[in-house]
């Protein structure tokens, strides 16, 4: 073996025509590669390509790639002919390498392994020798193919799709046999912790031509592109069909049972009332005539004049035809108007409602009536009802105040002029009927 042995002098020349050399490769050197985006799936390898041009041996050379937005921001440094993973940031450990035998064709490209979200960004690609450097971006994506399902509701057939693991956001369309968009409802949007996301979407749909119908979920940004095509049989749309007549069937047919029972019931109800009112009367004159032959025994047994109790028992008698009269009049009351009404007032002691009832078995017409009330001195508030209106047997009518709350008891009418008053309150109601002569007065609360 020769050994060769250069002087001081001569080292150093060699030296500077090194550097000289470098200097002038540097100037004519580039380092490029894509200026488009690269785009990368989740869990695939990707390479990030960088060229020397024109070509030449960088194996000997420093070459670093960098995240400039991370500390620390090298992902992969190559010097002195090998890997330096002391200067690695920790989220890259095993999964960053170069082509070492491609590094002498001037092949700087960098090889990332299993693709995370987090990789998503911009990588610089740097030789501080040249001092030239070139900057790749690199798209992160994740698809899946979509999951088509049929249901049926109310509506009709309900195709639902659903499609996880996307990233970034993707979209979703339905389309028909055609290639036609549909109408369908809002697409629900879920992201998960592991920063993947979840869409589904529903569409109701009717018998076409083919029965064909798409799903497909795309993202633009890195033009990923899965659709899932079902076909649905045309004897399921008329099963369906089939389906939701015997359902509207069988809704009618209980709507109208539902409605003859609350008919039975109201005539039942009706029926009821009209007895329970004839057994009140039958009681009130089987009282009276007690009261007739009590007071003829009290006259036996204290032995008095036999016409003195003559007398009483005549008295009586006529107090007993006068109440009868009586209820014969306001029987008949719907047949001559000019009668006195039997209706009486209810005043909530609070002051916020008056009632009117009719307390007679037979309508009361009170079209064209005045219901006057006056509190204290004020001004008299009056209210003249329609032509057409008619108090019905046992009917209840409340007048409310200003300011009324309408929901207990419902208020058929409500005086905007007329206040609340108070116990102390001289509270003075009046029905006034047509011709001007007051047919019921009240002057007190109770």
């Amino acid at each position: 073996m020769i050994h060769v042995r250069l002087s001081p002098t001569l080292n150093f020349q060699f030296g500077a025509f090194t550097v000289l050399v470098l200097l002038i490769c540097s100037c004519q050197t580039h380092v490029i590669g894509p200026t488009r985006p690269i785009a990368a799936t989740v869990g695939e390898d990707v390479i990030l390509q960088s060229f020397l041009d024109p070509v030449m041996d960088a194996f000997g050379m420093t070459v670093e790639w960098t995240r400039p937005a991370m500390n620390p921001s090298f992902v992969y440094v190559w010097r002195d002919g090998v890997e330096l993973e002391s200067k690695k940031h920790p989220l890259y450990e095993g999964r960053t390498s170069v082509f070492t035998e491609e590094l002498k064709r001037g092949n700087i490209s960098l090889k990332l392994s299993r693709v995370r979200i987090s990789d998503e960004g911009r990588y610089r690609c740097f030789i501080p020798a040249l001092d030239k450097d070139h900057v790749v971006q690199l798209v992160v994506g994740a698809a899946s193919s979509p999951v088509v399902q049929k249901t049926k509701d109310s509506s009709g057939l309900v195709l639902q799709c659903e499609s996880t693991g996307w990233y970034p956001e993707p979209e979703m369309f339905w389309l028909d046999g055609e290639g036609n968009l549909l109408s369908a409802g809002p697409t629900e949007t879920v992201r998960g912790p592991d920063d993947l996301y979840t869409v589904s979407s529903r569409v109701t749909v009717e018998k076409r031509h083919s029965n064909s119908f798409t799903c497909r979920v795309q993202q633009n940004s890195t033009n990923q592109i899965r659709e899932t095509q079902i076909h649905v049989p045309d004897d399921f749309f008329e099963v369906q069909s089939s389906s939701s007549s015997t359902t509207f069937i069988l809704s009618v047919s209980l709507a109208v049972c539902i409605l003859v029972f609350l008919i039975l019931g109201f005539l039942v109800w009706k029926f009821k009332t009209k007895k329970s009112h004839r057994d009140e009367t039958d009681e009130r004159e089987k009282s009276q005539e007690g009261e007739v032959l009590m007071a003829e025994s009290k006259l036996n047994k204290e032995q008095p004049s036999r016409e003195e109790a003559e007398n009483r028992v005549q008295i009586l008698d006529e107090e007993q035809q006068e109440k009868i009269r009586e209820k014969q009049n306001s029987s008949s009351f719907s047949q001559n108007s000019t009668r006195k009404p039997a209706v009486v007032f209810r005043v909530d002691p609070r002051g916020k409602y008056i009632q009117l009832r009719n307390r007679s078995t037979e309508d009361q017409q009170l079209g064209g009536w005045n219901l006057k009330i006056q509190v204290n001195n004020e001004e008299p508030i009056k209210h003249t009802f329609e032509d057409s209106f008619n108090l019905k047997a046992e009917q209840v009518f409340t007048v409310g105040c200003c300011g009324y709350d309408k929901t207990y008891p419902c208020a058929q009418l409500v005086l905007k002029d007329l206040k609340s008053w108070s116990s102390r309150d001289n509270l003075q109601v009046s029905l006034i009927s047509h011709p001007g002569e007051i047919q019921y007065n009240l002057d007190r609360i109770y």
